[in-house]
């Protein structure tokens, strides 16, 4: 099982706070409570976030996040792309860290950042996600800030660079959830569009067996499942949890009852293989 979608640092954005209060611990601490989670779920690889504006010698905000896989097998990080960050110098930095295969994605924060994405000052970004054969994720969606502007996360602002760079890969985190069928249309349409599961319920284990997240969980199954047939692109689905927002698990159990059985092999584990190119 490959779960694309958690983080283990704070991601640094405007109004999120830390995310969760583990992510404040030190890093044995997060390594620790994720080596449990991942072997109690069965995750033998899972794709952590970094952290926006680390500084000029973390040009992708990936260093704490490396520094914690080095003590969780299967752990890799995926790199902040900093649409405020449009010098020679710094894409230079961001160019090595990709060559040396550090990263297996890039991550742009729409709506937290106030870019939509075909904005130019992400499209160096895309070309070396090209170059170097590694997806590009988008936050689609509902947002975790007060200080976010959701036209800028709407499912619908990726067609337009899914078609102008028929050479990058895409992916919407949290397939845009409210707009979920927007998102299938779009991965429907485009041939470089994935879209991941994560992050639709957040909450401790009592919040997935309350009655009222009972109701929240059917109503999101129905709309996962929509999509997964209306996009007719199963393998284009792709699991994630957000943890620690949502315990490993439970997330696990949801997204299970949620996407068709038949479609299980596929959205846990083969999709993101093929995607994220593991060996």
């Amino acid at each position: 099982m490959i779960d694309v979608h958690i983080h283990v640092v704070p991601p640094n954005l405007p109004g999120t706070g830390s995310l969760a209060p583990l992510l404040k611990s030190a890093p044995d601490v997060v390594a620790g409570e994720l080596r449990r989670q991942m072997q109690t779920t069965g995750v033998t690889h899972a794709f952590a976030m970094g952290e926006w504006d680390a500084g000029p010698d973390d040009p992708l905000g990936v260093n704490r996040t490396l520094a914690i896989a080095s003590m969780v097998p299967g752990l890799k990080a995926i790199g902040v792309a900093d649409p405020t960050k449009t010098g020679d110098d710094h894409f230079g930095r961001c160019e090595e860290v990709l060559r040396e295969g550090r990263v297996v994605a890039l991550k742009c924060y729409l709506a937290y950042l106030y870019y939509e994405p075909a904005h130019p000052n992400y499209r160096r970004y895309y070309e070396l996600a090209a170059r170097y054969r590694v997806p590009v994720m988008f936050h689609t969606g509902d947002t975790f800030s007060p200080l976010a502007k959701l036209k800028y996360a709407h499912p619908l602002g990726v067609d337009e660079v899914a078609v102008d760079h028929p050479d990058t890969r895409f992916v919407m985190c949290h397939a845009g959830n409210p707009w979920m069928s927007d998102c299938a249309e779009v991965v429907y349409k485009n041939m470089n569009v994935w879209a991941d599961l994560s992050g639709l319920i957040v909450g401790d284990d009592a919040a997935f067996v309350s009655a009222e997240s009972r109701d929240t969980a059917a109503d999101l199954a129905h709309d996962i499942a929509r999509a997964i047939k209306y996009s007719e692109r199963p393998n284009r689905f792709l699991y994630g949890t957000d943890w620690p927002l949502a315990p490993m698990p439970a997330y696990r159990d949801f997204v299970r009852t949620a996407v068709p059985e038949t479609f299980h092999e596929l959205v846990f584990e083969e999709n993101a293989h093929l995607l994220y190119r593991l060996r």
